[in-house]
């Protein structure tokens, strides 16, 4: 089936030749009439995603910042930012919690960044009447006070170019046609040897190597903000803590592992993180490091043990569902080990919580 989408994109390579993979992604996800998260809301449809299994991971992230804050000074003005908040779920799970604290509340001047209409109508729905605004761009929050970011699952959908070892070197893997069928194809033509790690120029013949640009710009300007202006990042996502290779392109619909060439803007696209690469630029801009750790070692260093057990003694014909939430987002055969944590604070400040062990 052509959608049209996937006629636009065969029409592109046809006129200009064979698309990055990044570029496949750019069109297939954020296409302004028929990208995947610009007409639609994914959620549930095709993906899950942790503060829609659980209210607990919301809170836990809402008390890490209010900790994070306290440690802090207290700052009387901070931007609290989420990028891609879905449906707005863990930013309203995040706020409830810190109202334990007032003046955070107070403080806090929240934006949420989002580019698609539909899921800010959702957000906006959910969020009620809580003071926030929208911006499509971190660019477009002002760079005049410390910055208190969290990004849960947002990484993995930022495009990346992936990379083949041949006999004659590296070569960027491609998206090209053959007829109305989209097919991954290597150009031609080594690149430049200063585009993959040199600890990988001598990797086996048929070795991939992944990179996102888009990735390391954001986390290098988020780690310039906090280092200028103090505050945290944090970053949950599924990936890897150390920069390696392989193939972790996939494509997801309707909760199934699909060809990530088939349908172009009805299923969603990720690439596993490279933590290690994000926070490397992090580091280059002198921001400290936390981490990763996995986000079963950061939730049940912040408690999630103990707030489940108080949410079962007020209510307990919902235990069941409460534990098998809790087990789904901290099982090491579950999203425990696979999703990773990674925090980013200002140089010199106190250790975080959920860090710590």
């Amino acid at each position: 089936m052509v959608t049209a989408l996937k006629e636009k994109i065969l029409r592109l390579i046809r006129e200009t030749g064979p698309l990055t993979v990044a570029q496949y992604m750019q069109m297939a996800l954020l296409d302004s009439r028929d990208g995947y998260y610009m007409k639609r809301d994914p959620l549930g449809r095709d993906f899950i995603t942790a503060p829609e299994i659980s209210q607990v991971f919301g809170e836990m992230i809402g008390l890490f910042f209010v900790q994070a804050w306290e440690d802090r000074g207290r700052p009387d003005r901070f931007h609290l930012v989420e990028l891609g908040p879905g449906r707005g779920t863990l930013m309203a799970d995040l706020l409830r919690a810190s109202r334990i604290r007032p003046k955070f509340i107070a403080a806090a001047e929240i934006t949420l960044v989002e580019m698609s209409p539909s899921l800010r109508a959702i957000q906006s729905a959910t969020l009620g009447d809580a003071r926030a605004v929208w911006r499509q761009d971190l660019r477009e929050v002002p760079d005049d006070a410390p910055l208190f970011l969290i990004a849960n699952e947002f990484f993995d959908a930022l495009p990346a170019r992936q990379f083949i070892r041949s006999p004659r070197g590296w070569h960027e893997r491609m998206v090209g046609a053959d007829g109305d069928t989209l097919v991954f194809a290597a150009a031609p033509d080594p690149v430049p040897a200063g585009l993959v790690p040199a600890g990988l120029h001598d990797a086996p013949i048929g070795a991939m190597f992944e990179s996102s640009q888009a990735s390391q710009t954001l986390a290098r300007e988020i780690g310039r903000r906090i280092v200028r202006n103090g505050g945290v990042a944090l970053f949950i996502d599924y990936g890897h803590a150390m920069s390696g290779h392989g193939d972790t392109f996939q494509a997801v619909k309707a909760h199934r592992y699909t060809d990530p060439l088939a349908e172009p803007g009805d299923a969603d696209l990720t690439f596993h993180v490279d933590f290690a690469a994000l926070a490397q630029v992090a580091r280059d801009e002198g921001a400290g490091i936390s981490g990763p750790v996995t986000q079963a070692e950061f939730l049940g260093a912040l408690g999630i043990g103990a707030r489940a057990e108080r949410l079962k003694r007020d209510a307990p014909q919902n235990a069941a569902e409460i534990d098998a939430a809790i087990d789904r987002l901290t099982n090491l055969t579950q999203m425990g080990s696979l999703f990773k944590v990674l925090a980013l604070s200002a140089p010199g400040t106190p250790e975080l919580p959920g860090f710590l062990c």
